[in-house]
C-alpha cells in the first residue's frame, strides 16, 4: 500500500507512535522517526529493518524548531522526499490548575502543539512541490471534553483540532490532505501503571467497557495516509470505543 513511500513519525519509541511506524514499514513503507530515548528508538530501528523496511531515527527535540529543520533537510537527503507525517510526539504534566507551574504549561504546549507548526511548516513546502502529501495529527479524546488535572494537555490537543482544520484547507488544492485522529484511553505503557480503581472508573465512561489498543489507532493512521482516503482532509476521526459521542 505504501510501497516506496517515506513517512516521518514522531514519538515512534514506544505506544502508539511505535505502532504507527511498524504499520508503516510492514505496508512497505521507509520510516524516519523521533524519539528522545537511545535504547526505544534502537529498538524501534530493529523492528523497523527486520520487516523489510529501511528506518532512518532521529534522537531531535521537536519543541526546538532548528532542530526540526534539520531533521526534515535530512530526511530529504537520505530519502528524497517525504510523504506523510504523523505528529505523534506528546507528553503530560498533569495537575490542578491552581498548582500548575508555568513551566508545565509551556512544556505541554511546545511538545504536543507547537512541535507540529515546526514539522508541518518544514514538510509542507516539499509536499506542495510534489503535488502529494499525507498529515496526520494525534489530537485526544480530552481535547474535545475536558479533564480535570489537564488543563495543559487539553488545550494542546485542542489546539491541533484549529490547526489541522485550517492547514487542511490551505493545502487542499495542492494535493496534500491534514486531518487528526483522537484516541480515547488506549493500552499503553502509561495506562498500565493505573490502580485497579482508577481503571474500573474508566472503563465504565466507555460503552465497549474496555481500552483500545495501539494497533487500533495505527491501523485508524494508516487509512488516512492511504490513497483511499485522498478525499478526507479537515476531519477528525474519534478511536474512543463510544466514549465520545
Amino acid at each position: 500500500m505504501f510501497q516506496d513511500q517515506v513517512v516521518l513519525v514522531t514519538g515512534a519509541g514506544r505506544g502508539i507512535g511505535k505502532s504507527i511506524a511498524l504499520h508503516f514499514a510492514k505496508l512497505g513503507a521507509n520510516v524516519a522517526f523521533t524519539n528522545r530515548n537511545l535504547e526505544y528508538s534502537r529498538q524501534t530501528q530493529s523492528e523497523i529493518e527486520a520487516l523489510g523496511a529501511k528506518s532512518l531515527p532521529f534522537q531531535v527535540d521537536v519543541s526546538d524548531a532548528e532542530g526540526v529543520q534539520n531533521m526534515v533537510r535530512c530526511t530529504l537527503d537520505q530519502f528524497g522526499k517525504i510523504d506523510v507525517v504523523v505528529n505523534n510526539a506528546g507528553v503530560t504534566a498533569d495537575s490542578l490548575f491552581l498548582r500548575m507551574k508555568q513551566d508545565d504549561w509551556q512544556r505541554v504546549l511546545d511538545i504536543n502543539l507547537n512541535a507540529a507548526f515546526y514539522v508541518c511548516q518544514s514538510v509542507v513546502k516539499p509536499m506542495i512541490k510534489q503535488r502529494y502529501g499525507r498529515i496526520i495529527n494525534l489530537s485526544s479524546v480530552v481535547g474535545f471534553s475536558g479533564n480535570p488535572g489537564q488543563t495543559n494537555y487539553c488545550a494542546a490537543k485542542a489546539g491541533l483540532i484549529g490547526f489541522t482544520k485550517s492547514l487542511a484547507q490551505e493545502v487542499a488544492s495542492r494535493g496534500v490532505t491534514c486531518n487528526a485522529v483522537a484516541p480515547g484511553f488506549i493500552e499503553t505503557d502509561m495506562t498500565s501503571s493505573i490502580g485497579e480503581e482508577q481503571s474500573q472508573q474508566l472503563l465504565e465512561k466507555i460503552p465497549m467497557k474496555r481500552m483500545g489498543t495501539v494497533d487500533e489507532i495505527a491501523s485508524t493512521v494508516t487509512f488516512l495516509a492511504s490513497k483511499e482516503a485522498g478525499y478526507i482532509t479537515g476531519t477528525t476521526i474519534h478511536v474512543n470505543g463510544g466514549m465520545y459521542c
